[in-house]
This record gives C-alpha cells, sequence and structure tokens, in this order.
C-alpha cells in the first residue's frame, strides 16, 4: 500500500519540534538577509548632506504653515468609506470569472450581494455622508 490514511488527531500527534526547523532556518535567513543589506546600504551609500537636502520639500513646492492643522472628520469618513465600497466591488472579479460555474445560484447569490451594497450606499447618500461643505 503506497498510502496509509491516518486519523487527524493521530497526525497531530506525531509532529515533533525538529519537524518546524525549515521554517526557523528560512525565518533566520530571511531576517539576517535584512539586517545586512540594512547595514551594507548604511556603511557603503553616500553622505551627502548639505543645507538644502535637508529643507522639507513638497512636490517642488516649499512648505509653509503649521503641519499640525486639524483635518476634518469628514475627510477620513470618506476616505474609509471609498475603500470599504472598493473592496466589496473585488469581489466581483472572482464571481465574473466564474460565472458560467456558478449557475443561477450564483446569479442570485450575486444579486443580494449587490442589493446590500447599494443599500448601504443608498443609506450612505440619505445620511448626507458625502455631502462636503
Amino acid at each position: 500500500m503506497l498510502f496509509s490514511v491516518v486519523p487527524v488527531a493521530q497526525a497531530a500527534a506525531t509532529y515533533a519540534p525538529s519537524d518546524f526547523t525549515p521554517l526557523f532556518i528560512q525565518l533566520g535567513l530571511a531576517l539576517a538577509f535584512v539586517v545586512f543589506a540594512m547595514t551594507v546600504s548604511h556603511l557603503v551609500g553616500p553622505k551627502r548632506n548639505s543645507q538644502i537636502k535637508n529643507t522639507a520639500w513638497e512636490c517642488g513646492i516649499e512648505g509653509q504653515g503649521n503641519a499640525r492643522t486639524p483635518i476634518s472628520v469628514k475627510y477620513f469618513l470618506i476616505a474609509i468609506l471609498f475603500v470599504l465600497f472598493d473592496v466589496e466591488v473585488i469581489f466581483l472579479y472572482p464571481w465574473a470569472v466564474n460565472f458560467r460555474e456558478l449557475g443561477l445560484t450564483g446569479f442570485v447569490e450575486m444579486l443580494l450581494f449587490m442589493g446590500l451594497l447599494l443599500a448601504g450606499f443608498y443609506y450612505i447618500i440619505r445620511k448626507g455622508v458625502l455631502k462636503w461643505e
């Protein structure tokens, strides 16, 4: 018999710490590479400091004013809503790829999903969250 079937409980009991040795070796090598690369780049890299290089520039325009001015909570709320609805739309791609295999059941489930998504969007519009003042 080429393959033997071992119950899950019995298979879990047969693991030994030595089974994880390759994982620890790979983790150690990855960390060693990161430390090595950062150390070498710090030691070998150019160190040309000047007043012009150390000034803060953003988009070619010199900064002015206080960097700690309060930002409206609406900005962050709209950003979170954008991420939320953007992630929801990502679920459409696997469905579109497997549309024929999913059949009518998959179509109905996607209609339910889109209905809930549009209901949430309608709620957001009715609450006036997207109105910028």
